[in-house]
């Protein structure tokens, strides 16, 4: 494989831990919560719970939803983000309803009321509750003073960042490039950062970096950082791609679409094999692979420039022992990944790695596309 750069990239970093920190959520809250899944059906013989989704669908909207209900364009403006609002009605979160003040006879699904359905609101006190515990947890695993200094270091380039900036990764749009903010604010009188969940300020300074990187390049990070990265020069077997890169096959399938589709790579019948397809990268796709490790390089020695070289370097100095290569022998964060003997990723193949990049998609917002 062509030479990256010579340390993880800043935002592989970022996106294991909190990719590692969604995945423990996920798994409590599939142990806890009634639901039912495609593969395990129903998980309560007291009745049918909602299915499944990730962590993000509470941030892009169950987090936001009040008692008496929220307008749908005012949910979306305090999110900073949207949802897969037709998901999560079908899923059994969240109904819709007229605004007793609108009198139009079809009004906009913006204008509708969205209220949470018994078993949304049940989802959100197990969601909000588990939010400390999981810090909690890391806490213990990995040490008071070890999360104290990751805080405060996200917490001091957070306060610096666009205001806009939601508490979670964007589902990710068409190209898979992610969603930025709708106005330019300083988040120093926004609000009380220090209040925020780890996960959120993990989000934020993320999502900040892969925003700059997305404003100078054609391809998202996700693509660049969970595909293009592996793709080695005599190509890379289609099948080995979803193991090395910690993504789902849905979501690299749709990555090699939009690679194929744009010119920066072919997939061709392996020789070695009758059925096996390989990934290669065109010239355009090489320069392109070059291209990405040199501009992640890059923003980060602007974001040494602007935050301050040992505001970043303390940043790295609180991710790295932690969430060490992201692999599962030298990264302590897959000491919280084990799931229930139950839960659907029992079942699935142990991951070697967390993705260097999040890929939240509409399909529920599981941080590996799943």
């Amino acid at each position: 494989m062509q030479s990256m750069v010579s340390r993880l990239p800043l935002p592989a970093l970022l996106s294991f831990g909190l990719v590692a920190f969604t995945v423990e959520f996920d798994n409590e809250t599939e142990y806890r919560m009634p639901h039912w899944t495609t593969i395990h059906g129903t998980s309560s013989s007291a009745g049918r719970g909602p299915w499944l989704v990730s962590m993000a669908m509470g941030f892009n909207c169950m987090f936001w939803i009040p008692e008496d209900g929220i307008a749908v364009r005012d949910l979306e403006r305090r999110a900073r983000t949207r949802t897969n609002w037709d998901g999560m009605r079908r899923w059994g979160y969240i109904h819709f309803e007229p605004s007793p003040e609108d009198d139009r006879p079809k009004p906009p699904q913006s204008a509708l009321i969205v209220r949470a359905t018994s078993k949304g609101r049940l989802a959100q006190g197990i969601w909000r509750a588990l939010l400390p515990e999981i810090e909690e947890r890391w806490r213990q695993r990995y040490g008071n003073r070890e999360l104290d200094s990751l805080r405060a270091e996200l917490t001091a380039i957070a306060t610096q960042l666009n205001a806009e900036l939601p508490d979670c990764m964007p589902i990710l749009k068409y190209g898979l490039v992610g969603e930025g903010p709708r106005s330019q604010k300083s988040a120093a009188n926004f609000d009380n950062l220090s209040d925020l969940s780890l996960p959120a300020l993990l989000a934020r300074v993320l999502l900040a970096f892969a925003l700059e990187f997305e404003h100078q390049s054609d391809l998202s990070l996700a693509i660049c950082a969970n595909v293009l990265r592996i793709v080695e020069e005599q190509g890379t077997d289609v099948r080995e791609i979803p193991a090395r890169s910690g993504v789902s096959k849905e979501a690299i399938a749709m990555a090699l679409g939009l690679l194929t589709k744009r010119g920066y790579a072919s997939i061709a019948n392996d020789p070695r094999t009758i059925r096996a397809k390989k990934v290669l990268l065109t010239p355009r796709g090489v320069q392109a692979q070059l291209g990405y490790a040199d501009l992640v390089r890059t923003i980060e020695d602007g974001w040494e420039t602007k935050y301050g070289r040992s505001r970043v370097a303390a940043l790295r100095e609180a991710l790295e022992p932690m969430v060490g290569d992201g692999s599962v022998g030298n990264s302590l964060l897959f000491r919280g990944l084990e799931p229930h003997p139950e839960g659907w990723r029992a079942l699935a193949a142990k991951p070697v790695t967390l993705p260097h990049y999040p890929m939240v998609l509409h399909r529920g917002g599981y941080p590996d596309g799943s």
